[in-house]
């Protein structure tokens, strides 16, 4: 399936891929996807018949970005991509459209000269999914955080891109 940067005419239906999803992301509207997409290093979209069927927004550790997750990379990784969102439409689901999108930033990251990926995902309210997920593609935890007032705690994840890439 075709990936390509989005545009502000896929923002509708990212909003809404988003919405499904928000219990293992968190809630965007058009503004606030604006805001992020004014950030990101990487925006793109998967298309199936002309639709987006998937989205990832990533900012690097340049990114102005008010946010508990990526503060605590940067304060810890001196070269970062962040992987701030990643949603796959459900029908759309064990396609490899994660795999594939990760692929992409992991060589964008490589022609920057950034050999760290890193993003979480929740550990409480558990998302075995995003685990599973990350696991396979060779992240590894380096921490973990209470955030959203203490309601979440999610799991800090790397991927060190000299050490291999998603497979």
């Amino acid at each position: 399936m075709p990936l390509r940067p989005a545009t502000a005419a896929d923002h509708a239906r990212i909003v809404a891929l988003n919405a499904a999803e928000v219990a293992q992301t968190s809630a965007m509207d058009a503004a606030r996807l604006a805001e992020l997409d004014a950030l990101a290093c990487a925006h793109w979209v998967v298309e199936h018949k002309g639709e987006a069927v998937a989205f990832l927004l990533a900012m690097d550790e340049t990114a102005a970005y008010d946010n508990d997750n990526f503060r605590w990379f940067a304060a810890r990784l001196p070269r970062f991509v962040y992987i701030d969102r990643i949603v796959v439409d459900a029908r759309a689901a064990g396609q490899g459209i994660g795999k594939q999108l990760y692929q992409h930033l992991s060589d964008h990251a490589r022609q920057q000269g950034i050999n760290a990926l890193v993003c979480e995902y929740n550990l409480d309210p558990p998302n075995p999914g995003s685990k599973a997920f990350h696991d396979r593609l060779g992240f590894r935890e380096i921490g973990q955080q209470r955030v959203a007032g203490g309601q979440k705690l999610v799991s800090m994840q790397l991927l060190n891109l000299r050490e291999g890439s998603p497979s």
